[in-house]
């Protein structure tokens, strides 16, 4: 017990290591994003369909660590290094549960713990406050079905139900949570020797049955009416090209320790790229541990169909939901989608050395010499992948971008910034409108307020240093008719002339004028919403953001007493001054 608990100690030192090296990615942004400018409570922001998930315990979760302290990593990293811990532990109990104190519970346990294949979604955190509370939910309630079987005890359906309500609530693969439970007590049962081991799983542990299948029917109901799934087009031989990188070139090598290599198109997340050899050997020596465990021991030909299963509905929903057109094959090879199969096989592994041998001459070939040996070049293997992940993961913009942004936007906080899409090195236009610095830098508590107005134009660069900016000649406001002030603006609506017709879109008007006293404005394109926009008395310029189209300016005053003279000025976009 002492050597488990040390081993899962190197493991949370090790991930810690790993973490110090990363930052918040992508999805990240996100849910702080959104967290910073919504009620936590609300069901706006609870039941938010996020790219087909469904989440509230993750937002809640999320939106409480960005209350407390926005943007701060370490806070992130101990939430995920806290749940590693309880995901460890989870699986421990219910190893000790399968094998007992025997020295053998080490094998599937440093499995768990130094795989790779746990690793891409543990170090983001927006994947791991999904992954990690389905790895607790499918070790913990997986143990509460064996000891609910063997007892009749009704705290551990309790207990379990409990645990599997909870993780349900962070993602919804959390679905398949009893299901695996019950193979896991089903299995058992076969390896033992026991008559009908379905029949006797499913009366013995009829208390956690019964109502975590009720459960995930209603839970099923609401995620339906919340939830837009969209299928993926795709056609065969993509789908089976895609499998065939998230097996052979994403899970079989990181089962024996692999990738070694990772590979990286900024600002997509790593994804294993193992060399070819062990591709190839990977794939041996899958199929001769299968075989030879089949040989070694009796009845466990079964346990390899149970992962096979598992394995294959998983990279099944990755196909049906995210392949496509625009979907590279190396999705799958981002390990993502298969985390969880880690805690599948190391309950497989349990099992198997739990089931009888079938000759004493068979397993002689085993030995605590040749087991620590393995194990080590395992994790030896395991390790080299995580540093050289680590490094790969630390390849990324957002760090320096956050920071810079965070400086700057405090050094200013007193001109508004007009809206602008982060750069593309943080977030790219698909994740719109979440990629919008107003999103993004929202929940900074030192910042100008963001605006569709602004009377001194900066921008957010690719690095987030701000810097003046300015408006192109896309379209120009025609100069205006009356002498000496160009068009007058009163109360009544104004239509300024452009030079030209303008796409719907959204584009920067710089507005010079000339006012008689401070006041507001409103202005819009000839197709598009209009934004009331303050003015200052005298002559100024204004910067406006306007989504919209068409040939017309239309500008009119608030306030009875305020009139303005507009004179030409650019329409177009923001770019930065040279």
């Amino acid at each position: 017990m002492q050597i488990a608990l040390a081993l899962i100690a190197l493991q949370l030192v090790v991930r810690g290591l790993v973490l110090s090296r990363g930052y918040f990615y992508w999805d990240d942004l996100i849910l702080t994003g959104r967290s910073g400018s919504m009620s936590l409570l609300s069901s706006q922001f609870l039941f938010y369909d996020h790219d087909g998930h469904f989440m509230p315990a993750a937002f809640l979760v999320a939106g409480i660590a960005t209350r407390s302290a926005p943007y701060n990593w370490p806070v992130a990293a101990l939430m995920l290094l806290v749940l590693q811990a309880l995901a460890s532990l989870a699986l421990l109990r219910l190893l000790r549960l399968i094998l007992g104190r025997r020295p053998t519970i080490l094998i599937p346990l440093v499995f768990y713990l130094f795989s790779p294949l746990t690793l891409p979604a543990f170090a983001w955190w927006a994947a791991g406050l999904n992954a990690l509370p389905l790895q607790i939910g499918l070790a913990w309630v997986a143990g509460d079905a064996i000891r609910l079987c063997r007892t009749g005890s009704a705290r551990y359906a309790i207990s379990g139900f409990l645990v599997f309500a909870v993780s349900l609530q962070f993602f919804e693969k959390a679905v398949l949570v009893p299901l695996v439970a019950f193979a896991a007590v089903a299995l058992l049962y076969r390896v033992d020797g026991r008559a009908r081991p379905i029949r006797a799983t499913a009366a013995r542990g009829a208390l956690l049955w019964a109502p975590t299948l009720l459960l995930a029917v209603v839970w099923s109901l609401i995620y339906r009416l919340t939830v837009t799934v969209d299928f993926a087009e795709y056609d065969g031989a993509s789908a089976v090209e895609m499998v065939r990188h998230a097996i052979s070139k994403g899970l079989l090598p990181t089962v024996f320790g692999g990738p070694w290599t990772w590979d990286r198109w900024p600002p997509s997340p790593p994804w294993a790229d193992p060399p070819g050899v062990l591709i190839a050997a990977s794939g041996v020596l899958a199929a001769a541990v299968v075989v030879a465990t089949i040989v070694w021991k009796r009845r466990v030909a079964w346990v390899w169909i149970a992962v096979g299963a598992y394995v294959f509905a998983s990279v099944a929903a990755m196909v049906v939901t995210r392949s496509g057109a625009e979907t590279t094959f190396e999705l799958g090879q981002t390990l993502r989608y298969l985390t969880d199969s880690a805690v599948i096989i190391a309950i497989a592994l349990a099992v198997i050395l739990r089931a009888p041998d079938r000759t004493a001459g068979v397993g002689s070939w085993r030995g605590p010499a040749l087991s620590v040996a393995l194990m080590s070049a395992f994790v030896a293997g395991s390790l080299v992948s995580t540093a050289t992940f680590a490094d790969s993961w630390r390849d990324d913009t957002t760090r320096d971008y956050l920071a810079n942004a965070r400086s700057a936007l405090a050094a200013h906080p007193d001109v508004p910034l007009l809206e602008q899409p982060a750069s593309i090195w943080v977030l790219l236009p698909v994740a719109h409108p979440h990629n919008l610095v107003s999103h993004v830098l929202g929940p900074l508590p030192d910042r100008p307020e963001f605006a569709a107005s602004t009377p001194a134009l900066r921008m957010l660069d690719d690095d987030g240093r701000l810097v003046d900016a300015q408006v192109t000649w896309v379209r120009a406001i025609d100069p205006g008719q009356e002498p000496g002030c160009g068009h007058r603006i009163g109360t009544d609506v104004s239509e300024l002339s452009l030079d030209g017709p303008l796409a719907g879109w959204e584009w920067t008007v710089r507005l010079n004028y000339l006012a008689s006293a401070d006041g507001e404005i409103t202005v819009s394109l000839q197709q598009g919403e209009p934004v009331t926009v303050p003015v200052r008395r005298g002559a100024n310029s204004v910067f406006v953001r306007l989504t919209g189209g068409g040939g017309l300016l239309e500008v009119r005053a608030v306030e009875p007493d305020l009139t303005l003279c507009v004179g030409s000025g650019p329409v177009g976009v923001v770019v930065p001054s040279p």
